[in-house]
């Protein structure tokens, strides 16, 4: 038996100036498939990310809407967290790069590489604006890239054909603030001397990058590696340099340190080892999920800092394409620049959760989200051929056997093909092939509907002797509908989770294919998933082109409320009379409160806090005048205030002394 591996993951970070669209989901999509492939083999993986809040972008916007940029950054990252969440995007930590971890860490690596002798200090030629007087950063500069001679490219990297320069190299510059050319002007500038690492880069890249960009990063190697210049001039947003007061630090210089700042933070709130997963003898496996458009600054300058600093080396850096819409990037003038608020609005983001896995692959190709192709997939894998088979033998066991399953298989070979296939499964999700591991499953979900269709169930029943018969063979079903969820439930958490409740409610983990489930009862079938209407899709394009929002956010007068509404909340004082957990729910507890004149059911997300046996007794503050939720566990009469961050952090509010159920919070 294998050793439990320990496992740290890293998404890229998205930008703070702006919304999460469909096509960054594509990595935290695929990130997170993997991430809870790992944990469902009972593997320690640790998943956590950060928006990245520095840099000229940020400072744009900000100053476009008339705000700071740490309002902008509050409000945009709690977009992107909102959006996390919603698309279940399982990470165990989310910060902002502008947190005060970072600041250290950033200021920490910067003096190591400093006592190493790795920081040098040069006079560079920059852009200067004459009108705005001021020095101008990368992308305060625009005008052709010299490499390929695409126009309209910002100062530091083209988005065409990722060739990275400086503003000065830019064939007909133009300042973004004032719109002339910029002139050249001498500053100094601190440079991390990244060359010293060429031959260490070149012996380590081929072993912790695929091939495809290995050979891409060639061209750097054979150009030579050049210092790097780490720090820009104010007016920038992001840290100041210590000691060299008007000089910020490049947002590319702490930006990956935000994955090490991210993880710092779970460390203070889970007690966690830092050392033990970036310390350089670290035995942890360390993993970043990036586009490939940033590769070089993942696969060279970032290793180069992280050993110039005395920390460890990424154990891979996982690299995958862009995504195009209809054949095309995604556009706000086509309406297809889609927010994952808007396509949740109207469809389970298990649905396009689904679509990415089956095209991705490991390596860089692009993805298209072709809209009559989502449909027709989505349609034909999930509820035609997974979702059928359990819905075709559901029934048969609750009308025969009151919802008992039998208690031996009447073909043993057929479910141990199924479990035999589990291994190579694996092998395609520890690859990031989960293309070519939704195809498999999907033809053993072809060969559970065939099986189906040959014993035909609906015919048995009809002979009041093949009862048993009838039941046995839907045991079977059932179980080859099981094996299919557990391989799914990576990419599909949602449709797993309501599928385990209809199984009898225990939580499903990749071992159990090797088992079959056997003279337990299950629940009384209801549709996991429906078919998906070209309608919607409309309606998802047609909410995008209005430019209509979906949800709430801080940028919506509408998420405030007045003093005349908040005194229409009911706050009143319950006691717990008893409280059990929640079957198929990770974070619920299921509570009865006692409100004087009133006793309720409530369901609270504190499981991960509270143990139920010791909440008997405790009072409680609830929201007596909710309206009563309608839940897939049942419906909850109210809610129960707590704070915290999360975790173990849920506090809730007990006022004990004096007080008294229906008490009124004043």
């Amino acid at each position: 038996m294998s050793l439990k591996r320990t496992i740290l993951v890293t998404s890229a970070l998205p930008y703070a100036s702006d919304s999460l669209h469909l096509g960054h989901l594509v990595e935290y999509v695929q990130t997170d498939a993997w991430v809870r492939f790992q944990r469902l083999c009972g593997q320690r993986c640790i998943y956590i990310c950060a928006s990245d809040a520095h840099g000229t972008p940020t400072m744009l916007r900000a100053e476009k809407e008339g705000i700071s940029a740490e309002e902008l950054i509050t409000r945009i990252v709690g977009e992107h967290r909102r959006d996390f969440a919603t698309f279940r995007i399982s990470v165990d930590n989310y910060l902002s790069t502008h947190a005060e971890e970072n600041r250290l860490l950033t200021e920490s690596v910067y003096a190591r590489l400093s006592a190493a002798g790795l920081i040098d200090r040069r006079i560079v030629r920059q852009a200067y604006d004459e009108q705005k007087k001021m020095f101008l950063p990368d992308r305060y500069v625009r005008g052709t890239c010299p490499r390929c001679g695409k126009a309209d490219q910002y100062g530091d990297a083209c988005e065409n054909c990722s060739a990275i320069y400086s503003p000065l190299e830019l064939v007909d510059p133009i300042s973004v603030l004032s719109g002339t050319k910029p002139v050249v002007r001498e500053s100094e500038h601190l440079f991390f001397r990244l060359s010293r690492f060429t031959d260490e880069l070149k012996a380590w890249v081929p072993e912790h990058v695929d091939a495809a960009m290995a050979r891409k990063l060639e061209e750097w190697f054979a150009t030579g590696l050049e210092d790097w210049d780490i720090s820009r001039e104010a007016p920038y947003f992001g840290f100041e340099v210590p000691g060299e007061p008007g000089k910020y630090f490049y947002v590319w210089f702490d930006a990956p340190i935000g994955y090490m700042a991210s993880f710092l933070s779970l460390c203070n709130r889970e007690r966690l080892d830092f050392d033990a997963f970036w310390g350089p003898e670290s035995t942890a496996e360390l993993y970043h999920f990036i586009g490939k458009d940033i590769v070089y600054f993942h696969s060279l300058f970032w290793p180069a800092m992280l050993t110039g600093a005395g920390y460890r080396k990424p154990s891979g850096i996982f690299v995958h394409g862009f995504l195009t819409v209809g054949g095309e990037k995604m556009s706000k003038r086509r309406g297809t620049f889609i927010t994952p608020a808007t396509f949740a609005k109207h469809l389970d983001p298990d649905y396009l959760r689904y679509y990415y896995a089956s095209k991705l692959g490991a390596g860089i190709d692009d993805i298209d989200l072709n809209f009559e192709d989502f449909v027709a997939k989505v349609n034909a894998d999930l509820v035609g051929k997974l979702v059928n088979i359990a819905s075709r033998c559901a029934g048969f066991v609750q009308r025969l056997s009151g919802g008992m399953l039998a208690s031996a298989l009447p073909d043993h070979a057929l479910f141990d093909e199924f479990a035999a296939a589990g291994p190579k499964i694996a092998a395609d999700y520890e690859a990031r092939e989960l293309g070519r591991a939704i195809r498999a499953i999907m033809a053993l979900a072809d060969r559970a509907n065939q099986y189906i269709d040959e014993q035909k169930p609906w015919v048995l029943t009809k002979d009041a002797a093949a009862k048993d018969q009838v039941v046995a063979v839907c045991t079977l079903g059932l179980n080859l509908f099981r094996s299919l969820i557990v391989w799914l439930k990576p990419v599909i958490p949602a449709v797993a989770a309501r599928a385990e409740k209809f199984l009898g409610g225990d939580e499903l983990t990749w071992s159990d294919t090797d088992r079959p489930l056997l003279g337990r009862r299950i629940e009384r079938f209801e549709p996991l998933l429906q078919r998906v209407e070209p309608a919607t899709i409309q309606a998802i394009l047609d909410d995008t082109k209005r430019g209509k929002a979906t949800m709430p956010t801080d940028t919506q007068n509408d998420s405030e409320i007045d003093l005349e509404q908040f005194q229409k909340v009911d706050l009143r004082i319950a006691r717990i009379v008893a409280a059990k957990h929640v079957d198929g729910a990770d974070k619920l507890l299921e509570l009865e409160l006692d409100l004087g004149d009133d006793r309720r059911t409530v369901f609270a997300g504190i499981r991960s806090a509270y143990d139920p046996a010791t909440l008997a007794g405790k009072h409680v503050v609830v929201v007596a005048n909710l309206k009563p939720r309608k839940m897939r566990f049942g419906t909850s009469q109210g809610m129960v205030l707590a704070a915290g961050d999360g975790g173990k952090e849920i506090f809730l509010l007990s006022p004990d002394t004096g007080a008294r159920p229906g008490m009124q919070v004043r």
